[in-house]
């Protein structure tokens, strides 16, 4: 199960820079990426910019705390596994924290069998939902949880580029995905040309159906599901 963290983007929210980077080390070598932010509203900017798959995050912070910050979050995003660690065990919080459908709630201080627990709860609960297996058509199925293209039971393989692509429509099925997170997600550090776009999408689209991705002139692209 830890293994499948490798596919994953985690947000760290926590106010105690020691504590953070502490915890953000280890998580570095057991996930995909880890972002890391100080309060909540920095954490939502974060979250908007590059969807992360897992949040954890602490409680009292300064700006916006982390129940206020999950409960605007869930409102835009039901996906998204959120993890609450704190150093209260309010009966309050609980509660909040079950009607934001949150996977768990650690109690300070946070160790790494804390983290291994929670982050292997959210790995069952997504490993569960619908969207991480996507069915392209009737022989044709991304699996985005093992982030892999089946064709008629055979692995199809992907470019790194093709993968993130794919897996940032997939995991946003139900709208476009924007010019502007493809860029963020594939290409942040040296900025997205027209050509690149292009020929990412041209190239993905030949191991594709036909009709997989839509182009929305001027907008994005939206990842099309075969429905019988």
């Amino acid at each position: 199960m830890k293994d499948m963290l490798k596919n994953f983007t985690i947000l760290y929210v926590e106010d105690d820079e020691m504590v953070r980077k502490n915890a953000s080390e280890y998580l570095s070598r057991v996930s995909k990426k880890v972002l890391e932010a100080r309060d909540g509203k920095e954490a939502v900017g974060m979250w908007k910019k590059y969807k992360p798959d897992i949040i954890i995050t602490d409680i009292n912070m300064p700006k916006l705390n982390g129940l206020d910050m999950a409960s605007y979050i869930r409102a835009n995003d039901k996906d998204v596994q959120i993890i609450i660690a704190t150093a209260y065990s309010d009966t309050e919080y609980l509660l909040r924290a079950v009607e934001l459908q949150l996977v768990k709630y650690i109690i300070k201080p946070v160790t790494k069998e804390k983290l291994i627990t929670a982050l292997e709860k959210s790995m069952e609960h997504m490993k569960d939902k619908s969207k991480f297996n996507l069915q392209l058509s009737f022989t044709c199925r991304y699996n985005a949880y093992e982030k892999i293209i089946y064709e008629n039971g055979n692995e199809i393989k992907l470019t790194k580029n093709e993968l993130l692509f794919l897996d940032l429509l997939a995991h946003h099925r139900s709208r476009v995905v924007t010019y502007e997170e493809i860029e963020n997600a594939i290409w942040a550090n040296e900025g997205m040309s027209q050509d690149a776009i292009r020929s990412l999408v041209r190239g993905l689209r030949k191991k594709v159906p036909d009709n997989a991705i839509e182009n929305i002139s001027g907008v994005g692209y939206k990842l099309l599901i075969y429905t019988e």
